[in-house]
């Protein structure tokens, strides 16, 4: 295993207990200089392992990579993933039509959906993250809402009673929801409970019910259970699903889009 993967795998481990750390921080804690540190993070960065907020760089738990294998190239396969990720985002993106109310869930695969969407294209969109906020802000044909409340820094969500109030107010035409795992008995789950609630309410506030997962999530549980597989109209994912769940989506009568 070589340095650079290894001080990879030791930021992850860093940011992930320290819930957040500076460049000068990271830089000092493993000996290194600055500028090592900053090659590194941008890797990690670019994958949206980690992401940076205020300033600090913080652990993005969405992403579902809690530690490198040794079957990972840090250049390649993490890249891959990514380019995997964008796929699902702009397919989803090219199902937005004009006059759309969305709703955009927490998760970086919904990022790359929202940094999709056509700068042309007249639409509502309703959001609760930072990263979702950062890449919308610029298209001005998008009318912005922002539920807001606490701030989440392991996902970078903001969440309240009074967000989700305003969430069963608003009705739309399609929510776009991530999840970090999918099982055939267990359901549809997310990483933190805290984000149940919210994603339950975005469910019941929409009429079309989309969700955008990358393969590797498939027959996966985590914690927090918010959803029955077949309370989704269409799942986008890329190609390497396993045939067993392509039959098993389409047996449920679910529009399957592979990318």
């Amino acid at each position: 295993m070589n340095k650079k993967f290894q001080r990879a795998n030791k930021l992850i481990e860093i940011l992930k207990e320290k819930n957040g750390a500076s460049v000068k921080e990271l830089a000092t804690i493993l000996g290194v200089s600055e500028m090592t540190i900053r090659r590194d993070l941008n890797v990690l960065k670019a994958n949206n392992i980690v992401s940076n907020v205020y300033g600090a760089t913080i652990y993005n738990p969405a992403n579902n990579i809690e530690k490198l294998s040794t079957s990972y190239n840090i250049n390649d396969e993490l890249i891959r993933q990514e380019k995997e990720k964008a796929k699902i985002g702009k397919a989803a993106a090219s199902l937005i039509q004009e006059g759309d109310i969305i709703i955009i869930d927490a998760g970086t695969t919904t990022e790359k959906l929202a940094q999709s969407i056509n700068d042309d294209i007249k639409l509502t969109a309703l959001f609760y993250n930072i990263n979702i906020l950062l890449a919308l802000k610029n298209k001005k044909n998008i009318k912005l809402i922002f539920s807001g409340g606490y701030f989440h820094s392991n996902t970078q969500m903001f969440e309240s009673t009074e967000g989700i109030s305003l969430i069963k107010n608003i009705r739309a035409t399609k929510v776009f929801i991530s999840a970090a795992g999918i099982h055939e008995q267990l359901g549809v789950t997310c990483s933190n409970n805290y984000e149940v609630p919210t994603k339950r309410a975005i469910i019941g506030s929409s009429l079309e019910k989309i969700l955008l997962v990358d393969s590797e999530k498939f027959g996966i549980v985590k914690s927090s259970y918010f959803a029955n597989l077949n309370e989704f109209n269409t799942i986008i994912t890329d190609s390497n699903i396993s045939k067993e769940w392509i039959e098993r989506i389409e047996s449920l009568g679910i529009k399957l889009i592979i990318v």
